[in-house]
């Protein structure tokens, strides 16, 4: 074969494919281009091999379309079907997406046709399993809502601590606003109070209301005002007692277990005409004759009786009212009730007036007794229409004041009143704790040349001991020698107990209270500050 003839040859080939490959759309095939002699010396193509010979060859069998015969062919019909067919292939995707969304699970490419049927013992399983799922969801709803309710309750509370705590702090800037002296404090010590002021602002505080003063002067309780109201400051003035030291020093917590119950202090008050004394002497008269075997009968303003039923009653006498009015104005509630005497033939005097204003300005409750009802110008009426006229309306007349006619020489009526004065105490619910220090009250105090001083107390919490160191105003002492109300010595006084001691430096006045200190130093500390501050404010 020669050359020209072999270049024919492969065209007619080449052309051959091109026709092969206009058959076959599906696969693009480029254009094969003759192949061209070189120009460059050595080198001939003699051709290019089609690789797509090796490639594997599809069919080039066209679909065959189904022939109906001679039937009519519903177009609207088929296409429905078309339709339906394609929505039913979306669905089917997309539920498909949705299960490999879910759990990742694997597609099952038509092997639901062939899964078997599930057996009644996996139906039960899977009805557990959905009812287990919904408990759970259930349970978690439940646990959200409240988790929610725990977060509001625990928010309400924090609110609570936070505006209280503002409250707190609020009540303690004012609190250290308020200044509480006694009168004649130094000007360093005044300046010392106010948070550490320079004392020469306070000096120059002082120069400009007209007072040349050093740093060591005392000022009165007028320039002390003007000073701090200068810088922002109020002055409470308080006594020279100390008693917030004391009750701090001895703070003690009554437990309920350790409270008994304690026997009522009854004050008699009235007019000094009109039985007050005699009534006493009726009450106390088997005392009296007790005492005599004693040896010694004494009048120490207070009496202990004892009742027929066993109770007893601690009777309080101040003449002239001195010791209530004392106690009264320090705050000590001594007495628990007040018996008023008025007198059925005379009428409601001044000084009855003023025991009535006494018992009311202290809370303390009356029960009135009208004396003398067995002479023969008594008018029992007269002295009721009185009180009424005083806001003061007995039971009789519709009141709440409890009234009872007595005739004290006579004992008429005597145990009547004792009766509904135990019935006010009970409603009282009076007890103290006998297992700790004692504290009370000053009834009277004197000096014997034989003995020494000797005061008149009355024990009102705790338990006075024979050698106890006692605090009163600005005097103290050890306990030498208790005496009751016949003269007679006893070891201890519970409470609501009137006892006379010996021991103390100096002589009380009527309605200082007392206190026991653990400390000889501490109470002679206290006494002597007192009594500095007693010296200051009487110079």
């Amino acid at each position: 074969m020669s050359k020209h003839e072999k270049k024919l040859a492969a065209a007619a080939k080449q052309k051959e494919e091109q026709a092969r490959a206009k058959q076959q759309p599906q696969h693009e095939v480029k254009e094969v281009k003759p192949a061209e002699e070189s120009s460059t010396p050595g080198l001939k193509v003699l051709g290019k091999i089609d690789l797509s010979q090796f490639e594997p060859k599809r069919g080039n069998k066209k679909r065959e379309r189904i022939a109906k015969g001679s039937q009519k062919v519903d177009v609207a019909k088929e296409g429905k079907q078309a339709d339906n067919s394609s929505r039913k292939d979306k669905n089917k995707n997309a539920k498909q997406a949705q299960e490999q969304g879910k759990g990742g699970k694997k597609r099952n490419r038509g092997g639901d046709r062939f899964k078997p049927a599930m057996t009644e013992e996996e139906q039960e399983a899977m009805q557990k399993e959905i009812q287990k799922q919904v408990k759970e969801t259930y349970a978690r709803m439940n646990d959200n809502k409240k988790n929610n309710f725990g977060a509001k309750y625990r928010k309400e509370k924090r609110e609570q601590a936070a505006a209280k705590s503002q409250e707190e702090m609020a009540q303690e800037i004012a609190e250290k606003k308020v200044l509480k002296v006694t009168e004649f404090v130094t000007v360093n010590d005044l300046a010392t109070l106010m948070n550490n002021t320079p004392v020469n602002e306070v000096i120059k505080a002082c120069m400009d209301l007209g007072l040349m003063v050093s740093i060591n002067q005392r000022l009165d309780a007028e320039a002390l005002v003007l000073v701090a109201e200068q810088f922002g400051y109020k002055v409470e003035f308080v006594t020279a007692d100390l008693s917030e030291e004391i009750a701090e020093s001895s703070e003690h917590v009554d437990r309920e277990e350790d409270l008994v119950p304690r026997p009522p202090i009854i004050t008699v008050m009235g007019h000094v005409d009109h039985g007050k004394t005699s009534l006493l002497d009726y009450i106390r008269k088997s005392n009296v004759i007790a005492g005599e075997a004693g040896g010694i009968t004494q009048h120490i303003g207070a009496y202990n009786v004892k009742l027929p039923d066993g109770r007893r009653i601690t009777f309080l006498d101040t003449p002239g009212h001195e010791a209530f009015t004392a106690m009264r104005a320090r705050g000590a509630q001594l007495t628990d009730l007040a018996i008023i005497i008025i007198a059925a033939d005379d009428a409601v005097m001044p000084q009855t007036v003023e025991a009535i204003n006494h018992a009311q300005a202290a809370g303390v409750p009356m029960v009135f007794a009208i004396n003398k009802i067995d002479k023969p110008g008594a008018q029992p009426e007269r002295i009721y229409q009185q009180l009424a006229q005083m806001n003061i309306l007995t039971e009789a007349w519709g009141g709440k004041y409890q009234c009872q006619e007595i005739s004290a020489k006579k004992g008429i009526g005597v145990d009547k009143l004792l009766e509904k004065v135990l019935l006010e105490t009970d409603l009282l619910d009076l007890k103290a704790n006998p297992n700790k220090n004692a504290v009370g009250a000053v009834i009277e105090s004197s000096l014997d040349k034989g003995r020494g001083y000797l005061a008149t107390v009355l024990v009102q919490d705790g338990t006075l001991h024979t050698g106890d160191m006692v605090l009163s105003g600005s005097y103290y002492g050890r306990v030498k020698a208790m005496f009751n109300e016949r003269g007679q010595k006893v070891k201890d006084a519970g409470p609501s107990t009137p006892v006379s001691i010996l021991g103390l430096n100096g002589a009380p006045s009527a309605g200082d209270k007392f206190n026991v200190m653990n400390d000889e130093k501490e109470a002679k500390a206290i006494a002597n500050k007192r009594e500095q501050l007693l010296r200051i404010q009487g110079i």
